[in-house]
């Protein structure tokens, strides 16, 4: 199959491998050509880790988003969300024909799409989300090192989307499908893993500039009881849209993410901590990474949106929000997924229910 893979972060890199790997044509795309540089010159994308070590070798790498996409079946959109607005506009501006996978959607991804295609009058092709992204991965010296590879991602489309989440399964192995797109954006685990950690070590990070980990120095037993809390509310919100959804720790170890021991044993820090594939992640190095970029307004916040239509209390996400935009000095809501950039503005649960279910 012929893939435009857009996004050429960690996660698109990552793609690019694994799908070369596997026989797929890849028509590898970047915003900032800065950022496709060093695989431009190479003409391939080197790879090490749980892929093995090689160089994978896309059929083009290009900044022209009209080129990438030129003759693909299917476009595979890795990138933060924070990069997600820009992207759908150029697409619907285009317009895009070919279905678009999210690889991950996030919290509310295909919603977001959903709406900026409407924004621009544009007929949204088939379309489907994963709750998480594939692999777990850091570029370095110009290299993506995949240290985990998901064993297990709900995938989802929008009512229409059936092409786009078959290309999903096929293209990527561990993928679940769940009933709608709510299951798989409520399933999103860095929802749950990232926000307490982060605004709980909000000064440690500021003095030590991310010198330490993340998930092992910084999963203390106090971040961990906020985890459960937090997660506790995620899957409240979830049976209010009548899904029954595993615990965070049932889903990362579905995922590959956690120590199974543990997570038998209902260990939260434990269960973490023991994580190989995280084990070595830095903390950030600053109120600019996407732990609170990216997990405030477009992990939480829209959290709280679909908390609030379904009328589920919500103190711990709510507590988060405001503690981590009193720290950082940014309001979510400025440019995150409120209800209106979710299409969701004057909504009540039949009406999300209306939006997301054929």
């Amino acid at each position: 199959m012929r893939v435009a893979v857009l996004g050429a972060g960690a996660g698109g890199l990552a793609a690019t491998a694994e799908l070369t790997l596997a026989g797929h044509g890849v028509r590898l795309w970047n915003r900032n050509p800065m950022t496709l540089a060093p695989h431009v010159e190479r003409r391939a994308v080197a790879y090490a880790g749980v892929f093995g070590t090689g160089k994978a070798v896309p059929e083009a790498m290009t900044t022209d988003l009209a080129e990438a996409l030129r003759g693909a079946e299917v476009a595979v959109v890795c990138l933060p969300s924070i990069a997600h607005r820009a992207l759908f506009a150029d697409l619907a501006r285009l317009p895009v024909q070919v279905p678009i996978v999210l690889n991950p959607g996030h919290t509310g991804g295909a919603l977001h799409a959903r709406a900026v295609f409407a924004e621009h009058g544009t007929k949204l092709p088939p379309l489907a989300e994963f709750s998480t992204l594939t692999y777990v991965a850091r570029v370095r010296s110009g290299t993506v090192v995949t240290t985990g590879r998901a064993g297990t991602v709900r995938a989802a489309c929008l009512p229409g989307g059936e092409e786009a989440l078959d290309h999903a399964l096929r293209l990527f192995r561990g993928a679940s499908p769940v009933p709608d797109v709510l299951a798989s954006s409520l399933s999103n685990v860095n929802l749950v893993l990232h926000p307490p950690g982060a605004v709980l070590g909000a000064a440690w990070v500021e003095a030590t500039q991310g010198g330490f980990t993340f998930y092992v120095d910084g999963m203390t037993p106090g971040v961990a009881r906020v985890l459960e809390s937090l997660d506790g509310e995620r899957r409240a919100v979830a049976q209010a849209f009548g899904h029954a959804l595993p615990g965070l720790l049932a889903e990362m170890t579905a995922i590959g993410t956690a120590d199974p021991v543990a997570a038998e044993r209902g260990d939260v820090a434990g269960a973490v901590r023991g994580g190989t594939a995280n084990r070595e992640i830095a903390a950030p190095a600053s109120f600019a990474h996407r732990y609170y970029r990216e997990d405030l307004p477009y992990g939480l916040l829209p959290f709280t949106v679909l908390a609030g239509i379904a009328g589920v209390p919500v103190p711990t996400a709510n507590a988060l929000l405001t503690l981590g935009a009193t720290a950082t000095g940014e309001d979510p809501a400025a440019e995150g997924l409120d209800a209106a950039r979710l299409g969701l503005a004057g909504l009540d649960t039949g009406g999300v229910l209306a939006v997301v279910r054929a």
